[in-house]
């Protein structure tokens, strides 16, 4: 599957998630471990958690599974590996406090339809 289509697979999992503020970085130049992360927040735990499910459901629809899950059953942060894109849902407070954005302020800022 190529790479932009499997991030917008994830964008369109976490907009029917009503997942908030999806942001898409494109850390190639950046990064040796990752092509694209997708940095998003969540209302809640739960929100998070659920959210992150439904990106796996709709990935592995389309024959994708992914190389690692962390932090789905806390829910605080949730991290989705699938290779070329790295997948952060996040609470607000938590995604405020660690600034993922500023921290790969050198990658590109893909906007979300």
């Amino acid at each position: 599957m190529p790479k932009k289509k499997l991030y917008r697979l994830i964008v369109d999992a976490l907009q029917d998630a009503k997942a908030r503020d999806i942001v898409v970085l494109d850390v190639r130049k950046v990064s040796d471990f990752t092509d694209y992360m997708v940095i998003v927040s969540g209302t809640s735990n739960r929100h998070v958690a659920s959210t992150a499910d439904k990106v796996i459901e709709k990935l592995r629809a389309h024959g994708r599974r992914p190389v690692g899950v962390e932090g789905v059953d806390l829910g605080e942060w949730a991290l989705l590996d699938f290779g070329e894109v790295v997948v952060h849902v996040m609470r607000a407070p938590t995604r405020d406090f660690y600034n993922l954005e500023k921290l790969w302020s050198d990658a590109k800022i893909i906007k979300v339809k």
